[in-house]
């Protein structure tokens, strides 16, 4: 036994798996700080299959037991790897970084390090949900700065890169679907900030707005209004509306009202 799988017995009532102890020279140079090849390397150097801790069906209960290990008894950021994660892994904006390349701009892991002190040509930010949204505004408004959300994949390279432009001054506004699953994404994201309250990351929707958009716009779907958690009251009352009213409404939907809305946003933080 070792101090990670008894941490993982004790707290979860689980028995640690068999190979659990192969992890353990792995989670003991992790808490030295060592420098680590990829994930795949680490896996072999172990004795195991090179897929073994990126996949969950190489071996489900040792694939468990890591990302339990490693969400509990590690800080966020604290694992110093070489990453072979570039697709899925990336932070996209637009009018971010002062810099002659052209927009959007996509940066991958390796990028992370020396973006996080690069120089800024803006200090406030409208974060997008959606895909084609995200493009859709940056052809009509090349100039606006806009980060893509990319769905529900609030990834490493994403979450230090949103928190650490706040440490430098950045305002952030939210825009996403108006359904459960869009609301939770949008208060996981205002509970990423430190300095932000959640009402001003939803400056330009409401939950006055919401009630206005359902009512005008809305579309009836129970699965797609189902109640799902959130935690900060602002994205709590809107989640009530949606589950209330059992309709959506999608960004694409909301175009003309965004434009409008940033725009006018824009100008407020000059």
């Amino acid at each position: 036994m070792s101090r990670y799988s008894d941490a993982f017995e004790s707290q979860t009532g689980q028995v640690a798996p068999e190979k659990a102890a192969q992890l353990d020279r792995l989670f003991d140079q992790i808490a030295r700080g060592k420098a680590l090849p990829p994930r795949g390397q680490q896996a072999v150097a172990l004795g195991l299959t090179a897929h073994t801790l990126n996949d969950p069906h190489e071996d489900p209960p040792l694939f468990a037991y890591y990302r339990w290990v490693m969400t509990h008894c590690f800080q966020s950021g604290q694992v110093n790897e070489l990453t072979a994660r570039l697709i899925g892994m990336a932070f996209t904006s637009a009018n971010i970084f002062a810099t002659d390349l052209p927009q959007p701009l996509t940066l991958n892991p390796w990028q992370l390090k020396p973006m996080l002190d690069f120089p800024l040509k803006n200090t406030q930010a409208v974060v997008i949900e959606n895909n084609g949204v995200f493009a859709l505004l940056h052809q009509e408004h090349p100039d606006w700065p806009l980060i893509l959300q990319s769905g529900n994949d609030f990834n490493d390279v994403y979450v230090q890169l949103i928190q650490h432009l706040e440490e430098r001054g950045m305002c952030y506004a939210y825009l996403g679907d108006l359904d459960s699953k869009g609301v939770q994404m949008a208060d996981q994201f205002a509970r990423l900030l430190k300095q932000t309250a959640a009402k001003d990351v939803a400056a330009l929707q409401t939950p006055k707005d919401v009630r206005i958009w359902l009512a005008d716009m809305g579309k009836k779907d129970p699965h797609r209004t189902r109640k799902l958690k959130v935690v900060t009251p602002v994205y709590q009352a809107e989640m009530t509306t949606i589950t209330l009213f059992g309709k959506f409404v999608e960004q694409e939907q909301l175009m003309g009202i965004y434009e409008m809305r940033i725009g006018e946003w824009l100008k407020t933080k000059n």
